[in-house]
């Protein structure tokens, strides 16, 4: 039964999954603040977030692979140490959260974010081939996306990107990479936290506006102009991780 609570989580999944399938970032960490917002665990609320990646992250996925936006050597060097990264980070945020941990990723995310946003000012060079960086860069996202309930995107993406590789195959190979990483984070929230009876409508109507979502964000992801796409990420990355700093410092 289609409820007004359960419409007002299909707009923020719809809306989330746009912003993350054309940009390559913003589900978990929109999602997120919005139930932490409304009084969710954070532990709950992160595990709610990746339940609804799922389906999510399939259908991008699916969507970014038909667009061609996917790189194969950058896919298989983030997969297995994110899923090795997103697995310890769920575990810990279970047990328990740490706020420095917190503030250091906002600080690094907020110069990230102001470089890419440097880069619209620039004359864009032939993108970069993708080192061994990315292996280590995998577990780093996988950690902060389990422990943050979103960061998968905000970490890989923005250092990515920041690196100068090209943006369109960058955005869809790390949502790619992302559906296998959330089945690996998701599967050990499950195990911990067990019931997720009281929070059914959060999930189904998650999943239900990201999936609507994924495939016009891919799509989207191929036709912005690259310097405007890396304005939009640099400007994204900056609010949401300088919201996130005032949070976790205690300023707001």
């Amino acid at each position: 039964m289609f409820t007004a609570q359960i419409i007002i989580y299909i707009l923020l999944g719809f809306a989330a999954e746009m912003i993350d399938g054309s940009l390559g970032m913003g589900y978990g960490v929109s999602s997120n603040t919005f139930l932490r917002t409304a009084g969710v665990p954070s532990a709950i609320s992160s595990a709610c977030v990746h339940v609804s990646e799922i389906f999510t992250t399939l259908v991008s996925g699916l969507s970014h692979l038909k667009m061609k936006n996917v790189h194969k050597g950058l896919f298989f060097r983030l997969l297995f140490t994110g899923i090795l990264g997103g697995i310890v980070g769920a575990y810990l945020l279970v047990n328990f959260e740490s706020r420095e941990l917190d503030i250091v990723i906002d600080i690094y995310l907020l110069i990230m974010g102001g470089f890419i946003f440097s880069k619209i000012f620039r004359k864009l060079g032939k993108p970069r081939e993708y080192g061994n960086y990315t292996i280590p860069l995998g577990f780093a996202g996988g950690f902060t996306d389990a422990m943050g309930g979103g960061g998968w995107g905000p970490v890989v993406t923005s250092t990515l990107l920041a690196s100068g590789h090209d943006v369109p195959r960058t955005i869809g190979t790390v949502n790619t990479a992302e559906f296998f990483v959330t089945i690996a984070e998701t599967t050990t929230f499950v195990a911990m936290i067990g019931d997720f009876k009281n929070y059914t409508q959060i999930i189904v109507g998650l999943i239900i506006g990201g999936m609507i979502a994924a495939p016009l964000g891919a799509y989207l992801c191929k036709k912005i102009p690259v310097k405007l796409m890396l304005g939009l990420v640099g400007v994204l990355v900056v609010i949401l991780n300088t919201y996130k700093l005032l949070k976790h410092t205690g300023v707001i």
